[in-house]
């Protein structure tokens, strides 16, 4: 039998307790992103995956709006957020910062996201990641990360699609990307 967890059981952390909590090393970057429904949901997961920070690029509405609040669900107040407004520049102060660039979209020459271990790990006798810092680009809901940010880039992770759109919703590809990141981070909690 199988009880719901009450609210209280969740083990939630309060604003304060997520600032201060220690994070996974990843910086979520939204290139162009038009819905803030999108934005918002960016938010909420990145809070459940304690994410150091969202980028918010070019056309992206910024906090504080009802439309991110709806779909946040007050992530926008947990998760540090700022606004660059070329993708570009915040990809190079990520690189000039350490951070490896690695775009979400469909590419020649891509990482297929079920092989991301052999990226993140490619000496398979060690599982150490610490230390280093990835800025995951995600990209316009038609148009994808644009290609100048590509070509910046340190790697592209595909997610392998198999019927006849292969296009999945922002907020779908971040809360499957990351919880890949998070799994082969190894982050236990």
């Amino acid at each position: 039998m199988h009880r719901k967890l009450k609210n209280n059981e969740l083990g939630r952390l309060t604003t304060e307790e997520f600032k201060e909590a220690g994070k996974i090393g990843v910086t979520v970057v939204l290139d162009n992103i038009r819905s803030q429904h999108n934005i918002g949901a960016a938010f909420r997961t990145s809070d459940s995956f304690l994410i150091e920070k969202i980028i918010l690029c070019g056309c992206c509405a910024t906090p504080p709006t009802a439309e991110i609040h709806k779909s946040a669900l007050g992530a926008e107040f947990s998760v540090d957020w700022e606004y660059v407004k070329e993708t570009t520049d915040a990809i190079r102060e990520l690189k000039d910062a350490g951070y490896t660039i690695v775009s979400i979209e469909q590419a020649e020459n891509s990482i297929k996201l079920q092989h991301i271990e052999r990226y993140l790990h490619p000496d398979s006798s060690s599982k150490d990641s610490s230390g280093r810092k990835y800025a995951l680009v995600f990209g316009n809901e038609v148009k994808g990360v644009q290609q100048e940010v590509v070509d910046m880039s340190d790697a592209v992770i595909e997610i392998p699609q198999f019927g006849t759109k292969h296009s999945l919703n922002i907020s779908v590809s971040l809360g499957i990307v990351l919880w890949e990141f998070c799994k082969n981070l190894k982050i236990n909690r």
